[in-house]
């Protein structure tokens, strides 16, 4: 069963939203569900004990994300 919502967001936001959008070409929709996934998905990792880390390609540094 679907339900809706209403989301507030602040033009930035908005603005965001609606880049990531067109750079995935999904509906703003779509592109809230994907995050909502990958926000679930990291979460998981993370109380279990995982770390999320993004590494540069060219320098191979690598920077640890943390959720809050």
């Amino acid at each position: 069963m679907k339900k809706t919502m209403t989301l507030n967001l602040t033009a930035r936001e908005m603005e965001v939203l609606e880049e990531l959008a067109a750079k995935k070409d999904l509906s703003k929709t779509a592109t809230m569900k994907l995050a909502l996934r990958l926000l679930q998905a990291v979460d998981a990792k993370v109380r279990m004990g995982g770390k999320l880390y993004v590494e540069d390609e060219e320098t191979k540094d690598k920077s640890e994300l943390v959720l809050l």
